[in-house]
């Protein structure tokens, strides 16, 4: 088949419903949680519209808005230069678009998670998943599912933090490890506020995930919705992070693409 047919067959499959097109993005606005680190380090910004006119006299036939955001606020993308591990290597908007576009392994610990918040996915979870479904792929995403995205409407429950700090599923250090130097994956997708789970600051490395996957030239997806609705291996992701000169990751239009029957 040749590539023009394949393109050919691709839409199709899109305009009949064969292959079905699946939002992972959670929506900008000023509610979007946003993560809160200790009160002595910098704070990403919260997602703010500036309007600019809206059919009136600053512009009678067009509106429009500036924005205000971090680059981490919402569903986003984490370049490698995100860590001081990476500090050396891409920025998002030298991601290779060929990067843009992978295959996904979803594996699903929405279980676990609503049983403990701070559960942690661990090497024998990922092996144990491989053992039934095969191998990780090769230059693709490997997608945590933890039920977190219902949490999503507000801060509060989002962060689900204490005396103690955030509680919130993610990656054992060691699995944030293998999944950055020994995994064929080029990056890690999670529901939460971060790639890292919420008690992460006392792990060793401090954010694992972040430290191990950064370093490795691996990317982040963050605050992903609907993950449910994808299969465990087939799916397709589609990552549009805005491409910002230097810039450490972007807010991102994610979507699947998934075979349907």
């Amino acid at each position: 088949m040749s590539p023009q047919s394949v393109l050919a067959a691709l839409t199709t499959g899109l305009r009949s419903g064969a292959i079905e097109v699946v939002d992972l993005t959670s929506p900008l606005s000023s509610s979007t949680p946003v993560i809160q680190l200790p009160s002595e380090f910098g704070q990403t910004a919260v997602f703010e519209l500036e309007e600019i006119s809206r059919y009136d006299n600053r512009g009678p036939a067009w509106y429009w808005n500036n924005f205000r955001s971090g680059e981490h606020t919402g569903t986003h993308f984490d370049a490698p230069n995100h860590w001081v591990t990476g500090k050396d290597l891409t920025d998002v908007a030298s991601v290779p678009a060929g990067r843009l576009i992978a295959p996904a392994a979803v594996l699903d610990f929405s279980a676990e998670a609503e049983a403990d918040p701070d559960f942690l996915v661990e090497v024998e979870h990922v092996k144990a998943w491989e053992a039934e479904n095969g191998p990780l792929p090769e230059g693709g995403w490997l997608l945590v599912r933890t039920g977190w995205d219902a949490r999503s409407y507000a801060q509060e429950p989002f962060l689900n933090s204490d005396a103690s700090g955030p509680h919130t599923p993610g990656l054992s250090p060691e699995c944030a490890r293998w999944v950055a130097e020994e995994s064929p994956v080029i990056g890690l997708g999670v529901e939460t506020v971060g790639t890292d789970a919420g008690q992460a600051p006392s792990f060793d490395p401090a954010f694992p995930c972040h430290s191990y996957l950064m370093g490795s030239d691996k990317y982040g997806l963050t605050q992903l919705q609907n993950l449910s609705a994808l299969p465990p291996t087939g799916a397709v992701i589609v990552a549009g992070p805005l491409p910002i000169v230097t810039g450490s990751g972007a807010p991102a239009r994610v979507l699947a693409l998934v075979e349907r029957s």
